[in-house]
């Protein structure tokens, strides 16, 4: 394989019911960051029917170029279809970099379309960076960061042998370029042809779930809780003040497991990655697996599980206090208006019967550290 034939960084842009999904804007965002590095461009490849609208807004979100492939046996994701077309164009491209999302689509799509490559794979990043090859001078490779060992450690693997070099990031770990609409337009619109024999599924009906609760992919506040909320009736605390924080719940690992809470709340290393300005953690360890969802939040305070004690009382105390201090006074006045938060990780639980400890958490919360939110006035 001569790897120097090989240019560019391609985007799977991954649509749903003809919309471009968050996660391929992510993807771009990034790819312009390592195109830099490699003095190249970021092309996005978009498969799908009737979707040329989309194709320009991906033109908008930071591609240099869209490849856009229609056909209606692209209009809904199926496997084979999709597969075939997909390692047609990167055969006849022959891009140095292909970035998925880690979706259920991606996860599908990507381990195929590397497999008749004879490329590797890189599922579920969580950094991705240009570095030296230590063997061939003046090659560059990608170097694709992920969790390994249960979580353990972080491993960084690098494909220096082969291109393209692919990788799955799950949405919400990557930052989306700026969205303008002066970015100039440049579609190629590729002809995909595909054989009979290529469609071996047939969608027969689509059923979607309308969730009842706010995904905690697109909240801007979040209020987490893990094995030390001690039970799913705890969870009613939670829910009552991203209820007056405007968010939403959700959860660690450790209280999925126990079936207090459903799956689609998990945040971590094998639930959802989250991105919101406002953080709060209850009874949660702080274990790499769960950071590993929720790292990229706005604001990173390295000393957030230890605030004023040591973990594991009063949360009952805290959260009264807290909630009343949120919520509107008789006259209908709020008492507090909800900030443009930072994030902010606080372990509620504390080891003390001292209600002045639970004060003094509730007041850090709300606006005693002013590099962490910005609070008007209780």
């Amino acid at each position: 394989m001569n790897i120097s034939e090989y240019k560019g960084i391609f985007v799977f842009a991954e649509q749903r019911d003809r919309k471009v999904q968050k996660v391929a804007y992510e993807l771009i965002g990034k790819a312009k960051e390592l195109a830099k590095d490699l003095n190249t461009t970021v092309t996005a490849v978009l498969l799908g029917h009737n979707m040329k609208d989309e194709a320009q807004k991906l033109c908008y979100g930071g591609a240099d170029k869209v490849i856009y492939a229609d056909h209606e046996l692209l209009d809904e994701y199926m496997t084979e279809p999709y597969a075939y077309t997909l390692h047609k164009i990167l055969t006849e491209k022959k891009p140095e970099i292909v970035l998925y999302g880690a979706t259920a689509i991606g996860r599908d799509l990507a381990p195929r379309v590397s497999a008749r490559l004879k490329t590797g794979l890189t599922a579920d990043c969580t950094g991705l960076a240009i570095t030296e090859d230590e063997t061939n001078e003046g090659q560059l490779n990608l170097a694709m960061t992920r969790p390994a060992f249960g979580g353990n450690l972080m491993a960084t693997i690098i494909i220096g042998k082969h291109r393209p070099q692919m990788a799955t990031v799950r949405p919400g770990v990557m930052q989306r370029a700026k969205y303008s609409e002066q970015n100039p337009v440049n579609i190629e619109e590729y002809k995909a042809e595909i054989p009979a024999d290529r469609k071996n599924v047939e969608i027969l009906d689509v059923k979607r779930i309308i969730q009842q609760r706010m995904n905690i992919e697109d909240a801007k506040v979040l209020v987490s809780g893990g094995r030390g909320m001690h039970g799913p009736e705890n969870y009613a605390m939670l829910e009552e003040l991203a209820d007056l924080l405007g968010g939403t719940i959700s959860a660690s690992r450790a209280a999925v497991d126990a079936g207090w809470v459903p799956k689609d709340r998990q945040v971590g290393q094998t639930g959802k990655t989250v991105r919101p300005n406002l953080y709060i953690a209850c009874g949660i360890s702080g274990a790499i697996q769960h950071l590993a969802g929720m790292e990229e939040s706005d604001f990173s305070d390295r000393n957030i599980y230890v605030i004023d004690a040591v973990l594991i009382y009063a949360r009952e105390k805290a959260f009264a206090l807290l909630v009343s201090k949120l919520s509107p006074e008789i006259d209908g006045a709020s008492r507090c208006s909800v900030y443009e938060a930072s994030v902010l990780i606080a372990g509620i639980d504390l080891l003390t019967h001292d209600d002045n400890i639970a004060r003094r958490i509730v007041d850090h919360i709300l606006g005693s550290r002013p590099d962490i939110v910005q609070h008007v006035v209780l």
